[in-house]
């Protein structure tokens, strides 16, 4: 029995081996994708094939492997001139923005009163900007009268907008674009809550008529110094006896 036992494991593993040899392996993309990745010396044993291999192009019917290659980097070339182009006109966008604030500032230091203040923060908001407007609410009332000024009570929008943020930019309702702008604004908005000793005192609505102007990715940093020197030398020039 034992004999008769060993006799046919033994056959069958020799069946088993007699399969393997003959059953054809399908080879997938991920195994050959693995066998390059672990021979990386396979095209420099197999040089013809870097110029004999016929690659299946859109647009140029078939190329060489080495062809396809050159493509490739052309085009990762072209992609990062793009990308560098970009970035370089970003940067001189900002250095422009960061030479008009610089400007501002100083023309604002230079203001003696509030009404002052306000004409230039709507010139330098609608004509060195262009954008649409420039409104301020302030939560007391002051003797000021300015056509920049807000009169109705927009606490609500305050609260609403701006009470665990600074800035709130995008689009606002209907009935707070009539409380704020006393008209609809078509673009998108950005609210500056104005802050002095720990103390709100308003804040500042300018509104664009491109509706992707003002975007909550937008960077703060310009508006942050901004906004801290508007709030002083407002509460400089309304507030202080």
């Amino acid at each position: 029995m034992s004999n008769e036992k060993e006799q046919a494991v033994t056959a069958e593993m020799l069946a088993n081996q007699q399969l393997l040899q003959t059953e054809e392996i399908t080879l997938s993309d991920d195994i050959i994708v693995s066998f390059l990745e672990e021979n990386p010396e396979f095209f420099n044993r197999q040089p013809q094939l870097v110029t004999s291999l016929r690659l299946h192009d859109n647009q140029r019917g078939t190329v060489s492997l080495v062809e396809r290659q050159q493509q490739q980097l052309r085009q990762k070339v072209h992609g990062l001139e793009e990308e560098i182009t970009q970035l370089m006109a970003i940067a001189n966008q900002n250095e422009q923005l960061f030479a008009l604030y610089s400007d501002l500032y100083l023309r604002l230091l230079d203001c003696h009163s509030a009404d002052e203040l306000l004409d230039c923060l709507y010139q330098a908001t609608t004509e060195l900007l262009s954008l649409s407007d420039f409104k301020l609410w302030l939560n007391q009332p002051v003797t000021l009268a300015h056509s920049c000024l807000i009169d109705k009570d927009c606490g609500g929008v305050l609260q609403n907008r701006l009470t665990k943020d600074e800035y709130y930019f995008g689009r606002i309702q209907q009935s707070e674009q009539e409380l704020v702008f006393s008209e609809q604004c078509e673009g998108s908005v950005v609210l500056i809550k104005l802050v002095h000793h720990q103390q709100v005192i308003g804040f500042l609505a300018i509104s664009s008529k491109d509706a992707e102007h003002f975007d909550p990715r937008m960077d703060t940093l310009l508006l942050s110094q901004f906004r801290k020197l508007v709030a002083k030398l407002l509460y400089q020039h309304l507030f202080v006896a």
